[in-house]
């Protein structure tokens, strides 16, 4: 049986405040490529985790792969108390620690995988849960599900209490607030800079501790942004101004904290994907990975940027996958 799953931009936490009585929330897209597609069957005993020999897998995404799906797997098997093993095949991967989700997917297709070889009901939700995802941010795990835009409604501070990111929270998945159909003319372009500057473990659970609570009204401009620009243009197919509402998000709360953390090497991407003619930029998470949406109007700026970066890092085009994770069996 084999899975294949997308990745997703990670548009911005909504509030990091908590002034409300609730935290975390989030909107996100789902997109194509790159995506992450794994083998997998019942096995004796343990779980092995094993390479295509026909793809070429870096140090760092071998070692990822490993532990996120040994871990899952794991999990998974202790919890529904399977008395079998399991074994993996992983087909394509891609950047760990990039700001497309990566984790998140491989844990959910490896529950995936054997829920249903065992015949368990299972979902991303559900399997999230167990396996300790979608404790801050749900994107991950409604894209998983359902693919397209998507808004999560965040939790109750009685649910969780403190700021902390999704690896570190034992708070369960948010509520879908929202899920829409992205256009399917509206491109996406993708750049991955070679960046050693990547936020994720204890970096990352101390920037949430040192920087969060953000200022209240910054969420609350934010927060509007979101529900009287951002979706409402997405909705009106009008992507100039659904491009700005991307910009202004930059901009405030902790988005503007994600950001002011980067390289200069971003920042200066960014405002150069601008000045080319994107018509709104944003970071995907905390990087390094930096989108636009464009269309037939602007395509002109995928040569350029392609120009710019030259061999400091990938620049790829995408559009949003409005549908969940396949199986094929």
């Amino acid at each position: 049986m084999i899975i294949k799953s997308p990745s997703r931009l990670h548009l911005t936490l909504i509030d990091m405040n908590g002034s409300y009585g609730r935290i975390d929330g989030g909107i996100g897209l789902t997109i194509k490529d790159p995506n992450f597609i794994l083998y997998g069957e019942p096995a004796e005993k343990g779980v092995t985790v094993d390479f295509n020999e026909d793809a070429q897998f870096s140090d760092l995404i071998r070692k990822e792969c490993e532990s996120k799906i040994t871990s899952a797997a794991q999990k998974v098997i202790n919890h529904f108390d399977f008395d079998e093993g399991f074994y993996f095949r992983v087909d394509k991967a891609y950047l760990p620690h990039s700001g497309l989700g990566s984790g998140t997917q491989m844990g959910l297709s490896t529950g995936k995988l054997i829920a249903e070889h065992m015949g368990v009901y299972s979902n991303g939700y559900s399997l999230g849960e167990i396996i300790g995802r979608g404790g801050t941010s749900g994107i991950g795990v409604f894209s998983f599900d359902f693919g397209g835009f998507i808004v999560d409604g965040g939790h109750s501070l009685k649910a969780k209490s403190s700021f902390l990111p999704s690896s570190a929270s034992v708070a369960k998945p948010p509520q879908l607030l929202a899920h829409y159909d992205f256009p399917e003319d509206w491109e996406i372009l993708l750049v991955i800079l070679n960046s050693k500057n990547t936020v994720s473990g204890q970096k990352e659970v101390n920037i949430f501790q040192e920087y969060c609570p953000v200022p209240k009204n910054e969420v609350e401009q934010t927060s509007h942004i979101i529900f009287m620009n951002l979706i409402p243009f997405l909705l009106e197919k009008n992507l100039p101004a659904f491009g700005h509402s991307i910009d202004e998000i930059q901009k405030r709360g902790f988005k503007s904290i994600e950001v002011s953390l980067q390289s200069n090497q971003i920042k200066n991407l960014m405002n150069k994907m601008r000045e080319v003619g994107a018509y709104g930029v944003g970071m995907s998470s905390f990087g390094p990975t930096v989108y636009s949406v464009f269309d037939k109007n602007n395509k002109h700026i995928v040569e350029e940027i392609k120009e710019y970066v030259g061999d400091d890092g990938i620049v790829l085009t995408t559009k949003a996958q409005n549908y969940g994770h396949e199986i094929q069996k």
